[in-house]
């Protein structure tokens, strides 16, 4: 038998609404990518960064980035 809502904690209160809001909200709006294709260069593109940071490799620093674009 389930807890009552009275038994639980304001945590596992939070988290339970939490994930019903969620559950709803995806039954409401559904996954937006669904049924798309995924290029084969994304795919690849997408599983080297994975490697990479696996591997402890980062990225450029977003002030370096900021710098290139002229941002700042």
């Amino acid at each position: 038998m389930g807890k009552t809502v009275a038994d639980m904690t304001a945590t596992e209160l939070r988290q339970m609404v939490g994930s019903v809001v969620e559950e709803k909200l995806m039954q409401l709006l559904g996954d937006p990518d669904e049924g798309l294709v995924l290029r084969e260069s994304v795919r690849r593109r997408l599983l080297r960064q994975k490697q990479e940071v696996s591997s402890g490799e980062r990225g450029e620093s977003l002030d370096a980035v900021a710098r290139r674009l002229k941002l700042a």
